[in-house]
């Protein structure tokens, strides 16, 4: 089993920046990935960023390429997720999820999940 834990969500301004992190615990995901979803109310959990556990590939969501970093430290078993120049439509519940192998872009391939954190960015 993996247990995991977000942190860093909270209410900023269009254009700020905010941090995430998931930290994991339990088995390890050397052959995984790790990956960051979304859920805005009343829409479907969408994806956003995954990473492999042992490489540098990473994959991202066409709308937030080239804002968002999705990177891992793996001495501290904790993914993160630098989102910069925030928008409205950002806003949203921010869920973690572990993969026990590979990297997808697809929820139904992740076998773990945290709580969520709510990130919300005002106009």
């Amino acid at each position: 089993q993996v247990q995991l834990v977000e942190s860093g969500g909270g209410l900023v301004q269009a254009g700020d920046s905010l941090r995430l992190s998931c930290a994991a615990s339990g088995r390890t995901l050397r052959n995984g990935a790790m990956a960051w979803f979304r859920q805005a109310p009343g829409k479907e959990r969408e994806f956003v960023a995954s990473i492999k556990w042992s490489e540098r590939t990473t994959y991202y969501a066409d709308s937030v390429k080239g804002r968002f970093t999705i990177s891992r430290d793996n001495v501290k078993n904790t993914v993160y997720l630098q989102m910069n120049s925030l928008k409205p439509e950002d806003t949203a519940v921010y869920y973690c999820a572990a993969a026990n192998w590979g990297i997808s872009r697809y929820r139904e391939r992740y076998d773990y999940w945290g709580q969520g954190t709510q990130v919300t960015v005002s106009s």
